[in-house]
């Protein structure tokens, strides 16, 4: 709940966080696998999981930390995620992790670095090999892509980061916003802006289902085996919606991800996350006990691999909020972290 999206959580209490996204992706996928015929229950799994790897402060902890990772094996949120429910929750007297199936770990592991598909076995192979995830796990990840895409607008609106003038040379919005202040003059902003994101992900989805049960049809795979010999995933959007939902991931990365309120909320995280890394790994005592006293007892100090993985699973499992205190704790410092406003 206290893991940013895009907005760092103390800058408001409307914008998305991680639990808000991987709710609205699980809800997506859920309602597009009923129309498909899919495995609703393995679908949905997928999408609440996804995210669980994510870093505090998004991507750019998660980019701080790959950096301090480099020369250690590196960091992948997606593999973070697979880590999380493999071994670090601790829930069973009988194993580690979750136990989930193969299929589930599969589809959580949505991206992933030859190097560390090598040593997954079985899960890493189509890395490998280039063969495809089940089609419960493409459509997890198109889910993802529509729901952060339309939030994101949706969050960026509200921000004032971005405008509907700018928004409005993007056809995907421009369509629905047009249509709703058609029917709908005199619309209050926030119910108008509501109403277009809304049709915007109808839209989307609408294509989205009627795509892919063409392309199911016409490739006919009679296993999973079928589904992964194949050179593309079949779900996807048609060719006619494809390209706009491209140019409107292109505008967000352009106009909100690299807006300057953004960046510099982004230097001042990646700038703790470091900051974090080094001292918990310069002095790993300074974990909490329930964690350090594993590390201790594994002689991490004396192999540094271990222990710069330890630190990194500490860090990636902290919300905003906490590695801001965790920050303040370590350094002695009391420097808050906004996108909008720097206070003291």
């Amino acid at each position: 709940m206290y893991k940013t999206q895009v907005f760092v959580y103390d800058e408001g209490d409307l914008y998305r966080t991680r639990l808000t996204h991987s709710l609205e992706v699980a809800q997506i996928a859920r309602s597009v696998a009923v129309a498909l015929g899919l495995n609703e229950a393995l679908t949905e799994a997928i999408a609440l999981a996804h995210d669980l790897g994510h870093t505090p402060f998004g991507h750019a902890g998660q980019d701080a930390l790959n950096d301090v990772m480099r020369e250690y094996g590196g960091f992948e949120h997606n593999l973070q995620s697979l880590r999380v429910v493999d071994q670090l929750e601790e829930k069973y007297a009988g194993f580690q992790g979750l136990n989930l199936t193969f299929e589930t770990r599969e589809g959580i592991l949505k991206h992933c670095s030859l190097t560390n598909a090598r040593q997954l076995g079985d899960l890493g192979r189509r890395f490998i090999e280039h063969r495809q995830p089940s089609l419960e796990a493409q459509l997890a990840n198109i889910a993802d892509e529509i729901a952060y895409n339309n939030h994101d607008v949706d969050d960026g609106l509200r921000a004032g980061l971005i405008s509907v003038e700018q928004l409005m040379e993007i056809e995907l919005f421009r369509e629905p916003y047009t249509q709703v202040t058609q029917r709908y003059p005199g619309l209050p902003t926030r119910r108008l802006i509501h109403e277009t994101v809304r049709r915007m992900i109808d839209g989307l989805i609408t294509d989205l289902i009627e795509s892919s049960r063409a392309n199911i049809a016409a490739a006919a795979p009679d296993s999973i085996e079928a589904v992964r010999a194949l050179p593309q995933p079949l779900i996807n959007f048609s060719h006619g919606i494809g390209p706009k939902n491209q140019a409107l991931a292109r505008f967000l990365r352009a106009q909100l991800y690299h807006h300057p309120q953004v960046r510099r909320a982004a230097d001042k995280a990646m700038h703790m996350v470091r900051e974090l890394f080094s001292v918990y790994f310069n002095n790993p005592e300074q974990i909490p006990d329930s964690l350090s006293v594993t590390m201790r007892a594994n002689q991490i100090r004396e192999n540094a691999v271990e222990r710069a993985r330890k630190v990194a699973d500490y860090i990636a499992g902290m919300t905003d909020r906490y590695a801001l205190r965790a920050y303040r704790r370590a350094t002695d410092q009391s420097d808050a972290l906004s996108g909008h406003v720097d206070s003291a």
